[in-house]
C-alpha cells in the first residue's frame, strides 16, 4: 500500500469546490485522492504559467467545465489552491484573472508555510 499524503484546502478553494454539483465533486475528489497517493489521474495535467509541481484537474460535466488546482511541492501535504467553474469564451485557455488569483494564492501559501 502506498503512503497517502494529506489533502489540505485553502478555505476559499474549499468553499468554491462545495458549490460544484455533487457528482462533479465526487469525480474531482477521486482524482485528488489519486494525486495524494502519488500518481496522476487521467484528467489531471501540469498547470502552465506557474512553477513546477502545480497541477490542474479538468472535468467536463453536463456541458460545464470545472477545474481544481493543486500543488504537490509546497510541503508534506497536497494543497488545493483553487477550484472554479470555467466560463471562458476563449477556448481551453484559463482566463488571466484566474491565473493571477492562483499565483497570488500560491505566493501567500508559500509565505504561510515558512
Amino acid at each position: 500500500m502506498r503512503p497517502t499524503r494529506s489533502i489540505s484546502w485553502l478555505k476559499a478553494a474549499r468553499r468554491e469546490f462545495e458549490a460544484f454539483p455533487a457528482d462533479a465533486q465526487a469525480t474531482l475528489l477521486r482524482a485528488l485522492t489519486i494525486a495524494a497517493e502519488g500518481s496522476k489521474a487521467d484528467i489531471a495535467k501540469p498547470f502552465k504559467g506557474v512553477d513546477g509541481g502545480v497541477f490542474e484537474i479538468a472535468l467536463k460535466h453536463r456541458g460545464d467545465a470545472y477545474r481544481v488546482i493543486y500543488a504537490v511541492q509546497l510541503g508534506p501535504d497536497l494543497y488545493v489552491i483553487d477550484a472554479f467553474q470555467k466560463k471562458s469564451k476563449s477556448g481551453i485557455k484559463t482566463p488571466q484573472r484566474d491565473v493571477d488569483r492562483i499565483k497570488e494564492r500560491i505566493k501567500r501559501l508559500k509565505e504561510a508555510l515558512r
